[in-house]
Order: C-alpha cells, then structure tokens, then sequence
C-alpha cells in the first residue's frame, strides 16, 4: 500500500524538484506548466509524459492548450501526496531541459 507523506516529507521532496513545481494549499496536489513553442511539442509532451505514467501504473492529470500543458500529481487512493507523485514528477521533468 502506498503512504501519504508527512508535511515535513512533502517540503522535503519539493526541494528535489524542478523550481517550477508548485504545491496547492491542502498539500495533496503538485503542479507545474510547461510551456512549448507549438502544439505539435505539447502533444509529444504529452506521449511522453503518458509513457511515464504508464511505466509507472500512476496517472496525472494533464490540461493542455495550444502551447502548453500543465501537469498535475496526487495519489487518489490517500488523498494526497505520496513518493511515486515526486518520483514521477521527477521522471517528467527529466524530458524538458532546463
């Protein structure tokens, strides 16, 4: 079973993240827009990040527009965060770099 993680643990493992992540304030969701010169990137963006998800059996929700998408990460079952949240964002943002 997958646990939620403690405040501490959430600050924790934001730090090890790309600065563009942000935490909402119930601390059960992390976000982050990605930005994308095209739809045609946003859409590989998008393949890539559902390749992610899939390896990983751990979903995200995704809004895209016309030139970015924003990614967001929280584990149902606990409603909240748990490490394969910050695993996965960390497998995203190693597809863009910064």
């Amino acid at each position: 079973m997958v646990s939620r993680l403690t405040t501490a643990a959430i600050q924790t493992s934001l730090l090890t993240l790309h600065p563009g992540w942000s935490l909402n304030r119930k601390m059960d969701q992390i976000q982050r827009r990605f930005s994308f010169k095209n739809f045609h990137q946003v859409m590989a963006f998008a393949n890539a990040t559902a390749w992610i998800s899939h390896q990983n059996d751990h979903h995200p929700e995704m809004r895209l527009t016309f030139d970015s998408c924003k990614v967001i990460y929280t584990t149902h079952s606990i409603q909240g965060l748990s490490a394969l949240d910050f695993n996965c964002a960390k497998a995203v943002d190693a597809l863009i770099q910064t």
